[in-house]
């Protein structure tokens, strides 16, 4: 595993004014006078405000806003206008203020779902097909969901979900639907995989949709946010389309579940099992926590991932929240005197969850957050996964450790604020890692 980001054939690369380095790029300084740390500093908090966005527009899909987030995001990208900052500091600040934004998106987003479909409860799901007709729902808009649910209720097709989409059986006023009846694959990346080999019409929501092989494309449909090329898109939330594209499809088979995922830990559900989790660490019986989630690549080195879990002594519990949870999330864990050892909190934006649980957690043992016997194991790819990053350092949290490679913008002076301020770690080796946490 990468330690240190490598020496590229360029230290930054702005182009984005008509000063711009021979007409190309600045690619050493910028002609403005930019340095290239103001520069990878600036493309982080684009990043991060792109993460805040996400959260934000699945928000006011059900209705909730917050003018507080709005007017940070355009205060803050204004600043990585041309000639407006050159001050590293201040964008280490930016990026700490965009976290705590994110966090405040985050909890509304949590609040619009809980709100309009009830808090998540544990829930088996089935991986396999049900004789007839499917649609395959992917991204993370449980709204768009909420309504092909009640278009296809009766009409004797069968509603299985994606990736990201996974968490939405916990929810009881979606799993009422007895359309709903599965999940098929696993991360974003295999849906060429997946959609190729489920003859389904296919729905996609939001981020995360890759543009389909041809021999799929007819059966692929778009709404809201996604848009794909020659792909037929959706508009407001009439289903006809899909849903005749389903009809005519043949059938699926009836295919036995290989594995049964658990989906739907709630924040109140973890917390019900307070006091026994109280007792059990001071028994000595639970001596570890581990958030070990993410974002999901195709990169070989995600295979960390699955062997970091793999390997933990029988003791320890793990959390995981987003697409990262497939890497893992078929093992069989067990539990600890009725306390799962593996606990689904749900999409990446459930990370709030995660966090509410560290804090009530520490509030118990009236302890620093960063005393509890946890450690956040996190997987990035996307810009989501850089503002909950930066959500978790704006809360203090310490000691992350971080993979599956450092971020490309990062360079030898950011990574050192990282390291030296927020004691940040770099994946290593599973084995060496675990050992270095459970020492401690």
């Amino acid at each position: 595993m990468e330690t240190t980001p490598k020496k590229e054939e360029f230290d930054m690369f702005c182009y984005q004014c008509s000063q711009t380095a021979k007409g190309i790029g600045c690619t050493v300084n910028g002609i403005c006078g930019k340095e290239p740390t103001v520069a990878r500093l600036q493309d982080n908090l684009i990043f991060t405000i792109k993460g805040i966005s996400a959260h934000l527009y699945h928000a006011k899909e059900l209705g909730y806003n917050d003018s507080e987030a709005d007017r940070f995001l355009s205060d803050a990208l204004y600043s990585t206008l041309t000639n407006v900052n050159f001050d590293a500091n201040d964008f280490v600040n930016l990026a700490v203020e965009a976290g705590k934004i994110n966090i405040k998106a985050m909890k509304l987003l949590k609040k619009a779902h809980i709100e309009t479909y009830g808090e998540p409860e544990p829930t088996k799901v089935r991986t396999g097909t049900v004789k007839g007709h499917g649609i395959i729902i992917t991204g993370h808009s449980l709204k768009a969901l909420e309504e092909l649910l009640k278009q296809t209720e009766g009409t004797g097709i069968n509603v299985y979900t994606h990736s990201e989409m996974l968490p939405a059986h916990g929810y009881p006023g979606l799993k009422k639907y007895k359309s709903l009846v599965g999940n098929l694959g696993k991360s974003w990346f295999d849906q060429r995989q997946i959609f190729l080999k489920y003859q389904a019409a296919i729905l996609g929501t939001s981020n995360c949709v890759l543009i389909p092989n041809e021999e799929y494309r007819e059966r692929m449909f778009t709404k809201g946010i996604a848009r794909l090329p020659c792909v037929e898109h959706i508009n407001g939330y009439n289903y006809a389309p899909l849903i005749e594209k389903a009809k005519s499809l043949p059938e699926l088979d009836e295919e036995k579940d290989k594995i049964t995922l658990t989906t739907g830990f709630s924040k109140s559900v973890v917390l019900s099992l307070g006091d026994k989790i109280k007792n059990l660490i001071e028994k000595g019986k639970i001596r570890h926590f581990f958030l070990v989630g993410g974002c999901d690549s195709p990169l070989k080195k995600m295979e960390y991932y699955r062997e970091f879990v793999e390997q933990l002594p029988k003791d320890t519990i793990v959390l995981t929240l987003g697409c990262g949870k497939y890497r893992f999330n078929d093992l069989n864990l067990g539990d600890i005197e009725g306390v799962p050892r593996l606990i689904d909190l749900g999409q990446c934006n459930d990370a709030i969850v995660a966090i509410e649980i560290a804090e009530a957690l520490a509030d118990m043992f009236k302890i620093n957050i960063n005393k509890l016997p946890l450690t956040l194991v996190i997987s990035w790819t996307e810009q989501k996964a850089v503002a909950i990053l930066w959500s978790l350092l704006a809360l203090g949290v310490k000691g992350i450790y971080l993979g599956p490679i450092v971020p490309a913008w990062v360079n030898n002076d950011i990574l050192k604020v990282l390291k030296d301020k927020y004691d940040i770690k770099i994946i290593n080796k599973p084995q060496e890692d675990i050992k270095n946490i459970l020492k401690n």
